[in-house]
């Protein structure tokens, strides 16, 4: 019972412990990346869009589609993707290094004579 109630205190907002720290502050990175490169984007594109380089964004062509639908529809899914991937390689080295609060299985060594 006591176990349960001290897993309620556990929160993404107040993370307890170095290695929760370490993981909240990597999942932030990693939600600002995906969300300066979804906004920068929408903004880069709207001031092409409004100076004199409207027809810029009007001639360039990718696999016949606008440049600005290709990034949007193509290039930012892919961003998000890296970024996944980039947290699961951080994830998977952080809990090699630190083996607090991971199940770790290990077979004790037969003595002479048991099997």
């Amino acid at each position: 019972m006591d176990e349960t109630s001290s897993n309620k205190d556990l929160s993404f907002f107040k993370p307890q412990g170095a290695t929760m720290r370490g993981e909240v502050r990597v999942i932030k990175l990693i939600l600002s990346g995906w969300l300066i490169a979804i906004v920068g984007f929408q903004l880069f594109a709207y001031l092409l869009e409004v100076s004199y380089s409207e027809l810029l964004l009007e001639d360039l062509v990718f696999f016949n589609l606008p440049i600005q639908f290709w990034l949007s529809g193509q290039l930012l899914p892919l961003w998000f993707i890296i970024l996944c991937v980039l947290f699961n390689v951080w994830m998977d080295r952080h809990s090699v290094q630190s083996l607090e609060g991971s199940l770790r299985f290990r077979i004790k060594p037969l003595k002479n004579g048991e099997e």
